[in-house]
């Protein structure tokens, strides 16, 4: 029984690991394809009509752009949290 219950508890540990694993690459993927937006912004402001009397503020774009990144760079880099210890199990539940 106590083998049991230990195999389950790693599981769920080895899962919620591949989780974070998982979850830190789909945003790495993001920052990546959020970067190769900058060549299409810039060609976006170079077709631009200066005399417009409405301007699009490309700068306000790429700041928030920036903005986002930065965010999902500290998520990606904060230190996971340590494993919490808990007291060992009894195993048997009969007496």
């Amino acid at each position: 029984m106590r083998n049991a219950l230990l195999a389950l508890f790693c599981c769920f540990t080895t899962a919620a690991r591949a989780d974070d694993d998982g979850e830190r690459a789909a945003l790495a993927r993001l920052i990546h394809e959020l970067d190769a937006l900058a060549p299409l912004i810039a060609e976006a402001e170079t077709q631009a009509n200066p005399e417009s009397r409405v301007r699009f503020h490309y700068g306000w774009l790429r700041q928030d752009i920036e903005h986002v990144k930065l965010g999902i760079r500290e998520h990606i880099e904060a230190p996971r949290t340590t494993p919490r210890e808990f007291p060992p199990l009894k195993g048997d539940y009969r007496r």
